[in-house]
C-alpha cells in the first residue's frame, strides 16, 4: 500500500536559484511553486492542459505546471514569469507585451510570457504563424490575441 502522506525530496533550480525541498508524491509542480515557493506567477485556471494559465519553463520547455508533478522536476531548472525580468528590467518580452498594450486582466499574461520565451528560444524571429501555433494552448478572454502576437513578433524582430 502507498502512504498517500510520502514525502520525497527533490532538488531543482528555480529562477536561478537552488531549491531542495520534500514534496508529496503527488504534488503538483503548480502546488509547490505557488504554495510552498510563494511564487503566485503561475495561475491555476482548468486543471486540465487547455488554457495555459500555469504555464512555466522546465529545462526550456513551456509545461502545464497543473498537471506535471514535482517530482518530475527533480534536477531540473525551472523558469517562472517571477525569474523573467533581471532586477528592475524587463525581459524583452515583456517590454514588448508593455509597449503593444497587450496586458489587460492580466490572468493569462504569465502563461503567455513564458510560452513566448520558449518560442523566442527555438525562433528568435518568428512569424506571425509560429506565433499562432505556439499559442494553441493559451487561452485569453479578454485581448482577442492580435495585440499578443503583435507583442511576440515585435520581441523577436518577425514579420508582421
Amino acid at each position: 500500500m502507498i502512504d498517500a502522506g510520502a514525502r520525497v525530496p527533490i532538488r531543482l533550480v528555480v529562477n536561478g536559484r537552488a531549491r531542495e525541498l520534500a514534496v508529496a508524491t503527488h504534488a503538483l509542480l503548480l502546488d509547490v511553486l505557488r504554495d510552498d515557493l510563494d511564487l503566485k506567477g503561475a495561475k491555476r485556471s482548468c486543471d486540465s492542459q487547455v488554457c495555459g494559465a500555469c504555464t512555466v519553463l522546465v529545462d526550456g520547455l513551456a509545461v502545464s505546471a497543473c498537471t506535471y508533478l514535482a517530482v518530475e522536476a527533480d534536477g531540473c531548472a525551472v523558469l517562472t514569469v517571477e525569474g523573467l525580468a533581471e532586477g528592475d528590467t524587463l525581459h524583452p518580452i515583456q517590454r514588448a507585451f508593455v509597449d503593444a498594450g497587450a496586458v489587460q486582466c492580466g490572468f493569462c499574461t504569465a502563461g503567455m510570457l513564458l510560452t513566448a520565451r520558449a518560442l523566442l528560444d527555438e525562433h528568435a524571429a518568428p512569424t506571425r504563424e509560429q506565433v499562432l501555433h505556439y499559442l494553441r494552448g493559451s487561452l485569453c478572454r479578454c485581448t482577442g490575441y492580435r495585440k499578443i502576437v503583435e507583442a511576440i513578433v515585435a520581441a523577436g524582430g518577425g514579420d508582421r
